[in-house]
Formats: structure tokens, sequence, C-alpha cells
């Protein structure tokens, strides 16, 4: 599973607008992390993808996420 790679590789205006997208970022970040953790199990992984699952649904991680997203370029918690 490569998703991660993929989502990587668009531009950044690109993953903004699917990030923000409500149900469609949702479902995007899942796959990033879940491709991310099968890809390279190491604890960031499992963590990131653990905390998502859990609170994933609040808008506040959501707007950290984006916010990371922006400046770094990828998900915060996934290596």
């Amino acid at each position: 599973m490569n998703f991660d790679k993929w989502f990587n590789s668009q531009s950044r205006l690109v993953q903004v607008i699917i990030f923000i997208l409500p149900i469609v970022g949702w479902v995007v970040e899942i796959l990033v992390r879940l491709s991310a953790l099968l890809r390279k199990q190491s604890t960031t992984n499992i963590l990131g993808f653990v905390l998502y699952l859990l609170v994933g649904g609040l808008w506040i991680p959501v707007l950290i996420d984006l916010v990371y997203l922006i400046l770094k370029g990828k998900l915060i918690l996934t290596e």
C-alpha cells in the first residue's frame, strides 16, 4: 500500500484541498496513516494512527494536522 507516497507526491495545494473536504479528508488521512504504518512500523506511525482513530473526528486535531501539512508537507506523527 503506497497511498502515503502518492499523497506526499501531490502538490501542496492539492494536498490541502483534499484534506479540507469533510468526508474525503477523513478517509484520506486514515489511508495515509495506515499506509505509512504498514510500510514502516515505527512507534511514531503506530502512535499517530491510534491517536487519529481516537480523536480524528474532532476539528482541533484536523486543524493541527492541516497547519503542519502546510508548513512541513507531511502529516504530523507520520514518517
